[in-house]
């Protein structure tokens, strides 16, 4: 026989949701900071 997972709480599904979904969300910026590119040159310190 097979044991049924303890049964969580709305409060708690909706926690692992959020949990979930920040995770992914950085995963996402952590991808988009390495590919991006400055799009403006540096400035010449020259000036």
């Amino acid at each position: 026989m097979r044991e049924e997972p303890p049964r969580l709480t709305r409060e708690e599904r909706l926690a692992a949701k959020l949990r979930e979904n920040l995770r992914r969300r950085k995963a996402q910026a952590r991808e988009l900071a390495k590919d991006a590119t400055p799009t403006l040159p540096k400035a010449d310190s020259s000036g």
